[in-house]
């Protein structure tokens, strides 16, 4: 047992996967000598040469690209996106070429790549560095979205991501990477696509991932002092999404509330809402209400606290729901 931050746990958990597979390689930018702006892959070049961590130019989708010809010839390459929002010049070789060269080649091919995505807001960085774009990649057929919270899942689900031969978006906190937890690299973990009940409640279920699992959390032990039991359900898989831990979970409580920083207009916590109602319509006893970031483009960053959900919204909308 070892108490790491996230980010040393995803380095650690890469590492892992490159001491186990000589196939596994590392690519993004400024990865190599210089560890990663946050760090993760710190001292991974150093250790495994430049052969397997390298740095690419500033073109995402070039790197993308070159991971997709590199999986073709049996590499199961790691491709490091530095900020959230330097996805999108990769979006086209990702939907259109990513998710679908399964499908396409007949199941021939497989796309063994993962793609590691700093999101969210919170760390008062300019636009382009505060996003949040899960639901672009979730709507997509053919890939798989994996959230991490804690060091502890960051440890572990970036070895089974990079152990999938499906290709995998894995979204880090980033303003997460920093916290840190005791992780035992021996322990079994839970299978990569199953959510977590990480507090138990009687009251109102809340539904979280990457950042606000933590928020949901402090907002669960602030209700305790007013009697009120909150449980937490962290989704880690945003897709597929483990729907019978959630179904289970609002059963016992009858009420949900579903927490996301990306806004509300067609997010994750849409479609959860729309399978809820459709699944446990006769047995919730209140409709099931969002707390999200603001439909409008990320702030500065001296207003991005008003943008973000905090433990008093996610407790207002709690509120609300127990007046039902």
């Amino acid at each position: 047992m070892v108490q790491l931050t996230m980010a040393k746990a995803l380095n650690e958990g890469l590492r892992a996967a490159m001491e186990r597979d000589p196939k596994v390689i590392l690519m993004g930018e400024d990865i190599g000598k210089l560890g990663g702006v946050f760090r993760v892959t710190d001292g991974l070049q150093k250790d495994f040469g430049e052969d397997r961590v390298f740095d690419t130019p500033l073109a995402e989708s070039g790197i993308v690209g070159t991971a997709i010809g590199l999986a073709m010839r049996g590499y199961r390459p790691v491709c490091e996106i530095q900020f959230d929002g330097f996805v999108f010049p990769a979006y086209d070789q990702i939907v259109s070429q990513l998710a679908k060269m399964h499908a396409r080649s007949r199941g021939r091919v497989k796309m063994p790549i993962v793609i590691r995505i700093p999101f969210g807001g919170g760390i008062g960085a300019v636009e382009h560095h505060s996003e949040s774009p899960e639901a672009y990649f979730a709507h997509t057929a053919g890939l798989k979205v994996m959230a991490c919270s804690n060091p502890i899942d960051a440890h572990f689900m970036i070895q089974q991501a990079i152990a999938s031969n499906d290709p995998v978006i894995f979204l880090e906190p980033k303003r997460r990477y920093w916290e840190k937890a005791d992780v035992d690299p021996t322990a079994m973990p839970d299978p990569l696509e199953q959510a977590r009940v990480v507090r138990s409640g009687t009251d109102v279920t809340l539904i979280a991932y990457g950042p606000m699992v933590k928020t949901c959390l402090d907002a669960a032990a602030a209700a305790e002092e007013d009697g009120r039991s909150l449980e937490v359900v962290d989704l880690r898989s945003l897709s597929p999404l483990d729907f019978q831990t959630v179904f289970e979970s609002v059963r016992r409580t009858r009420r949900a509330v579903v927490v996301h920083e990306a806004s509300s207009f067609v997010g994750l916590g849409a479609e959860i809402s729309a399978r809820l109602s459709e699944e446990l319509y006769y047995e919730m006893e209140a409709p099931v209400l969002r707390v999200t970031g603001y439909d409008a483009p990320y702030p500065p960053s001296r207003v991005e606290e008003e943008f973000l959900p905090d433990l008093d919204r996610v407790l207002h909308i709690v509120d609300k729901s127990l007046e039902y």
